[in-house]
């Protein structure tokens, strides 16, 4: 049994070394940083009002007070752009932690309804607490995150047969519903839907210095403990036996990892809304691209998930100018047929 598993260790560790590619790694993070900067300057140029790329480098270089179009791209442009960059990366690492530490191909904060808890929480706040600082805001996201993960967890977990990746999914969409309802009762009870439209569709108007401020120290420290823990989280996905023999302590692990997503979802709902899907897509196009290694997964989805919805942020502002088409929109166009065609590729064994 012994050698067995030794065997086992070993033949799971070749695996692993044979199916990462580092130097696709190294050029997905080249070539996505680069087409990043380009789109952030893309994404400030564009909005109601088109401003020339010439005039976007001058503010960002040469700040000038007395212009106006200056002070817009200063007060809202820069920052919704720095926003779109910190939600994409958070939302997509925090799927491929969930991913990673489920071994669950569809693990998504939006479709195991963390973002749906913190949405209902963001619900409860404006309808008993309106005044409440924003700091709070983000406190109550992420207990609401950290409410919605633990239902799904514990339906799930009693569900005949165990934690599935398929219980894990069914538990996620029916706590979704469940909080979406609520969130919407309380929206028709209290009269506050038109406060609550933003946080449904999802999407980075009115996005300003405070909020991203208030969001930033989080996702930066989040997405740093992502990325030490990356290495755990691929032995992990190996299996808990390979890795409890590899001296990994998978509970402490997973928990660790929860908290991580929880922080990360709680972040991003509480300034941008529930977007669904970037979790889901991003980390499998990463996958394909980088192999079965966190360590070059973890990074390479959050540069993906950033060029993810600046693009779509961008795209929603052009398809119709007047009006602008909400983030969560775009995205769930995206994220839809890939979830269909996942579904339909695996068939029954999930």
């Amino acid at each position: 049994m012994i050698e067995l598993s030794i065997s086992a260790k070993d033949s799971a560790l070749s695996e692993l070394q044979k199916n990462s590619r580092p130097w696709i790694a190294g050029m997905v993070l080249l070539g996505g940083l680069a087409a990043l900067t380009v789109l952030t300057f893309v994404s400030i140029a564009t909005g109601s009002v088109h401003i020339p790329l010439e005039t976007v480098w001058q503010a960002v270089t040469h700040f000038n007070p007395e212009s106006q179009l200056h002070q817009v791209i200063r007060e809202l442009r820069i920052p919704r752009a720095m926003t779109g960059i910190l939600v994409g990366a958070s939302l997509a690492v925090a799927g491929a932690l969930m991913q990673g530490m489920t071994r669950n191909p569809l693990a998504d904060s939006g479709l195991l309804g963390l973002n749906a808890g913190a949405g209902f929480a963001i619900a409860l706040i404006f309808a008993f607490v309106p005044t409440l600082h924003s700091a709070g805001l983000l406190f109550c996201s992420f207990a609401g995150a950290a409410a919605a993960g633990g239902m799904v967890y514990g339906i799930g977990a009693m569900a005949k047969g165990g934690l599935t990746p398929f219980h894990l999914t069914m538990a996620g969409a029916a706590v979704s519903a469940l909080f979406v309802a609520l969130s919407t009762g309380i929206a028709v009870y209290f009269n506050i839907g038109l406060e609550l439209s933003f946080w449904y569709a999802g999407g980075l108007g009115g996005v300003k210095w405070t909020q991203l401020d208030m969001m930033y120290p989080w996702s930066i420290a989040a997405l740093i403990a992502a990325l030490l823990l990356s290495r755990q989280i691929t032995l992990l996905n190996l299996g808990d036996e390979v890795a409890s023999g590899l001296g990994l302590r998978t509970g402490w692990v997973r928990a660790a990892a929860l908290l991580i997503v929880m922080v990360l979802a709680g972040a991003s709902v509480a300034v941008a809304g529930m977007i669904a899907f970037v979790g889901l897509v991003v980390p499998h196009v990463a996958r394909g691209l980088v192999g079965v290694d966190y360590r070059w997964i973890i990074p390479c989805s959050a540069v993906l998930g950033s060029l993810l919805v600046i693009t779509a942020d961008v795209a929603g502002q052009w398809i119709n100018p007047a009006y602008e088409t909400p983030l969560g929109a775009v995205i769930a166009l995206i994220g839809v047929p890939f979830f269909f065609y996942y579904i339909r590729r695996s068939g029954r064994g999930l």
